[in-house]
Order: C-alpha cells, then sequence, then structure tokens
C-alpha cells in the first residue's frame, strides 16, 4: 500500500491538468480492486456548478451534472451533514427511502452505480466535497479491499481533494482576474523565472505560444511587465 500510495502522490502532484489527476486517481482505484471513483466538489456559491472528476460512465455523469441530481442526491445530502465516511446503496436503508430517492438509485444502477462508499471532505476553506468508491454489485474484492484500506481511502481522498483545488476557477484568481489554466500556468513558470522558451519546452507547447499565454494573462491584470504580473500572482496566493 505504500508503494502505491508513493506513485499516486507522486503523479498527482505533477498533474497540470484533471484529466491527469483523473488518471492518477483510476491507477489506484484500480490497484486496490475498487471498481471506479467519483470527486464531487461543491460550489461555494449559489447558482455556481459542481465541479466533478471521475471514472463512473460518462452518460451517466453527463446526465448527473445536467438535471443537476446533485441538488437531491441523498448521498451528497450526507456527505454535506456529516464527516466521516459511510456505506450506501440500492439496497441499503431502502424501506423510508422516498420516492425521488429510490428512483435516483435505480437510474444510476442502470449505469453500474449500485453501492459504494463515500469519504466526506469538509475543509478550513468553508468547501465541501466528496470522494466516492462505487461498484456494479457488493463483490469480495471491493469489500475487502475497503476494510482492510479504509483509513488510508480517507487519506487519499484528502490528498486529492487538496490538490484537485487548483484546478478550480477560484484558485486562477489573480487580482480579481480570472485567469484561463494556460495562462494561470504560464504566468506560474514565469514568476519563477522561466522564459517563454523555458515554458514551451516544460508544458509541451511551443515558445510563441507560450508568450502568446503570458501577453494575454499581462494584458487581462492590466500591467505593463510579467514581473508586475508575478507579483499580482504572489498577493493572491498569499490571501488564499
Amino acid at each position: 500500500m505504500d508503494r502505491v500510495f508513493q506513485i499516486f502522490a507522486e503523479r498527482l502532484t505533477e498533474s497540470r491538468h484533471p484529466d491527469a489527476a483523473q488518471q492518477s486517481m483510476a491507477d489506484v482505484t484500480a490497484a486496490l480492486n475498487l471498481s471506479c471513483f467519483a470527486y464531487l466538489a461543491l460550489p461555494q456559491r449559489r447558482g455556481s456548478n459542481p465541479n466533478l472528476i471521475s471514472t463512473y460512465p460518462s452518460s451517466w455523469t453527463a446526465l448527473y451534472l445536467k438535471r443537476g441530481y446533485e441538488s437531491i442526491d441523498p448521498v451528497v445530502r450526507r456527505a454535506i451533514r456529516q464527516s466521516d465516511p459511510f456505506r450506501w446503496g440500492l439496497n441499503f436503508e431502502a424501506r423510508n427511502r422516498p420516492e425521488s430517492e429510490r428512483e435516483l438509485f435505480e437510474e444510476a444502477a442502470e449505469f453500474g452505480i449500485r453501492c459504494g462508499i463515500t469519504f466526506p471532505i469538509h475543509d478550513n476553506k468553508g468547501a465541501t466535497a466528496a470522494l466516492t468508491f462505487a461498484t456494479d454489485a457488493r463483490r469480495t474484492a471491493f469489500e475487502r479491499s475497503i476494510v482492510k484500506h479504509a483509513q488510508n481511502l480517507r487519506l487519499i481522498a484528502i490528498f486529492f481533494h487538496a490538490n484537485a483545488r487548483r484546478f478550480w476557477t477560484s484558485d486562477r484568481v489573480v487580482g480579481g482576474v480570472v485567469l484561463s489554466p494556460r495562462e494561470f500556468e504560464c504566468l506560474e513558470w514565469s514568476s519563477r523565472g522561466k522564459s517563454a522558451g523555458d515554458i514551451g519546452i516544460i508544458l509541451g507547447i511551443s515558445e510563441r505560444t507560450a508568450g502568446f499565454h503570458l501577453d494575454n494573462a499581462r494584458a487581462k491584470l492590466g500591467v505593463r511587465s510579467l514581473r508586475q504580473a508575478a507579483v499580482l500572482l504572489a498577493e493572491s496566493k498569499f490571501r488564499r
């Protein structure tokens, strides 16, 4: 388990895009016989959309987000109320379940999301999220892994949340301005003393493209130099 977590932590820390983070979690999920996962970060502002990184079937996640199921999902509601991990499923505590919740569980089961375990996350910045491992049936390997790795899975959930936060818009606000993921990424490297050519090599893009994103970031921030932009970036990180 130590080696599995070490590889996971290294790859996740180096991730520059949600897709890379998804693959890091997918690999550790497979290594622990946990089928599939879903990380859902709830919006802190009313009217905003939740953020999702998942290996659930894309047809289900698209439907889930389109219909705003997070507002009625009993798993999400419970994750908001409590901090301890909990089990859930189509046949768990089903006797007094409201019709709308039963229909949601049945619909999820059609996509192979029948039961699982959820780790609620409440961080010191007021954010609420949940990491869920799910399967299409109560399989022995899945059950055994949950019992064996319960404490480690909680640490994985917290570590994933801490790293996933940097992919969301709130972490790309500099001087009150929202930068695109690539603009923010290029500006971060520039603040570390890297030239446009260096950044191009690091990110696998051309020097011209790196310069384009840096110019856009500088223009959005209303400053004349990249040094001034780097100062604003440092100040924004200090305030978080």
